[in-house]
């Protein structure tokens, strides 16, 4: 008897079950079709330096000489990167160059929605 009862109560169950969960998958589907590809909070922050100074290198490598320093305060504009170079230009200066990207980087932000 409590076998019959327990199996009806699963059944039961079950048959409530299954049209809440279509219904849930139905509403997951949905809603990213209503939410902006890009929102501001997905998007990269701006370029910064994380010591206090960094040199400008004219070509991507240690072994190259040095244009300039990027201070700390300086705007910088990235043009390119390559094999963890950034090829930028210091909008305080207007020097162009190559620093390193163990020295300069970029924020991410994250949505928590």
């Amino acid at each position: 008897m409590r076998f019959a009862r327990t199996a009806l109560c699963a059944v039961a169950l079950a048959s409530v079950a299954i049209p809440a969960a279509t219904t849930v998958a139905a509403a997951a589907t949905a809603a990213p079709a209503s939410l902006p590809l890009v929102r501001d909070c997905d998007r990269p922050g701006p370029w910064t330096i994380g010591t206090s100074a960094v040199n400008i290198r004219k070509s991507p490598t240690t072994r190259s000489s040095v244009v300039g320093v990027l201070y700390r305060s300086h705007r910088f504009t990235v043009h390119s990167s390559r094999g963890g170079w950034h090829y930028i230009t210091d909008r305080t200066t207007g020097v162009k160059g190559w620093v390193s990207g163990s020295y300069v980087y970029r924020d991410a932000y994250m949505c928590l929605d």
